[in-house]
């Protein structure tokens, strides 16, 4: 009990009674300590703040080390303060004593700390970091549009490659039936004129036993390319097997079909009486217009037998279906 009253025994000389006759030299003191004290105060408020708020920093440990350090150099400048009028030194002792030890234990830490700390990387190096990243993203970008263009190419490739026939460059069958049970959907609704024709080259057979596939191939490419250059750019022309060809007509009578039929006949007809290298032929057509209660099986049906009737009848010649 006496060490806890020596301790708090407040009757030593002042320090400060030098002081007290002096006012200017007082306020400097006294008002230098409060400021000092004041500002070590709420610096560990604020990094006790920042440790609450923060739990993501890895050295918060090291912060409140530093709280306790300034919290304690702060408590030194405030008994300092009151022992400019009374004398407790034991007490100031006790708190310098105390900064000291933890003093001496943050710089430790911050000693064992500094190896890591100086690792990190600086704000240039950040910096550049942060460009590098820029330009890979950049590179990455590019790359990526290459490959989308790349794939929209192959996408592009593939689709052709799926509806076209890859001999004449013309729709394959899949693709012109698709496309006629479109217009057929249409004129359905809209109830307007569709017409179709049913092309078969004349004595195709004969032009491949007698001069081989190759002449039949060169045969069918040119035939392909006079009846896709005779036709309407609203026409679709698509091969659909062997040598039969089907173009559609939208918006197209009988009629009108039976006269372009007719054309592309004579067109063939004359390439044919030109051919020195026997790789022409001549062309029967049957032409059927679309009727209400047709499907599509029907519509081609009635075009495929008015395309046979053509061929009984002597080939080279366009027939119309009796059905219209």
């Amino acid at each position: 009990m006496d060490f806890i009253k020596e301790i708090f025994n407040g009757n030593f000389m002042p320090h400060g009674h030098c002081l007290l006759w002096r006012g200017d030299l007082l306020f400097l003191h006294v008002g230098g300590d409060l400021l000092t004290f004041t500002a070590y105060m709420l610096i560990p408020i604020a990094l006790v703040k920042l440790v609450k708020s923060r739990d993501d920093f890895r050295f918060n440990w090291l912060f409140l080390m530093f709280a306790g350090f300034i919290f304690f150099c702060g408590a030194t400048h405030l008994v300092g303060l009151i022992n400019i009028w009374n004398g407790y030194y034991y007490i100031e002792g006790i708190v310098k004593f105390l900064t000291g030890i933890i003093s001496m234990v943050t710089a430790v830490m911050l000693w064992h700390l500094l190896p890591e700390a100086i690792s990190f990387p600086s704000r240039r190096q950040l910096q550049q970091k942060i460009t590098e990243l820029q330009q890979a993203e950049k590179q990455l970008a590019e790359s990526n549009q290459r490959l989308e263009a790349e794939v929209k190419k192959r996408t592009a490739q593939l689709e052709k490659i799926a509806t076209t026939d890859e001999l004449t460059g013309l729709y394959n069958r899949r693709e012109i039936m698709r496309i006629l049970d479109v217009e057929i959907s249409r004129v359905s609704r809209q109830q307007t004129a569709l017409s179709i024709m049913m092309l078969d080259l004349d004595h195709f057979k004969a032009i491949n036993d007698q001069y081989g596939h190759q002449t039949g191939d060169v045969t069918l490419q040119n035939a392909a390319a006079s009846i896709s250059q005779g036709i309407r750019k609203t026409d679709a022309i698509g091969r659909i097997g062997g040598e039969e060809f089907l173009i559609i007509m939208p918006d197209t009578t009988i009629e009108s079909a039976y006269d372009h039929a007719d054309r592309i006949r004579q067109t063939l007809a004359v390439q044919k009486a030109a051919d020195t290298a026997e790789q022409g032929c001549t062309v029967s057509i049957g032409v059927a217009q679309f009727l209400q209660d047709d499907t599509l099986q029907s519509f081609i049906q009635r075009a495929d037998e008015t395309l046979y009737r053509a061929k009984a009848e002597g080939r080279n010649r366009v027939c119309r279906s009796l059905s219209e």
